[in-house]
């Protein structure tokens, strides 16, 4: 369950920040930036944080070798959708939700990989210390 959460906060975090819908935080930035410029700062460093969280997880955990092997069998299946004719790429707005899932699973994946790797392997997982 945690593991999916994961997957879902990510999800929630990259369309909140841009989707093709007219709710996202670029859109209304753009439209409050002079009237509201405080609230549009405040909001954009915390999507900053999670951004950072996620993005600092994912390189740690399964590097950039990871989010490209992921990101080739999420293109690949795309790929096999489209030569069977399931899927079809000319709609736009299912263009953007796509590449938001693609993203959310990769940093979904790289936030849980040390969950994953335990339970598949067995093994604990144990942080380096730096000093």
């Amino acid at each position: 369950m945690g593991i999916i959460l994961r997957w879902l906060g990510a999800f929630a975090l990259l369309s909140a920040t841009f989707n093709p819908t007219e709710i996202n935080y670029v859109r209304w930035a753009e439209a409050n930036y002079a009237g509201q410029f405080p609230l549009v700062l405040f909001l954009g460093l915390l999507l900053a944080v999670g951004y950072m969280i996620y993005v600092v997880a994912t390189l740690r955990s399964i590097g950039a070798f990871g989010i490209v092997l992921i990101a080739a069998i999420f293109g690949s299946a795309l790929w096999v959708l489209i030569d069977w004719g399931v899927l079809t790429l000319q709609n736009q707005s299912l263009n953007m939700w796509l590449a938001i899932l693609a993203l959310s699973i990769i940093l979904g994946a790289g936030l849980s990989w040390s969950i994953l790797r335990q339970r598949l392997s067995g093994q604990a997982s144990v942080d380096e210390v730096e000093g």
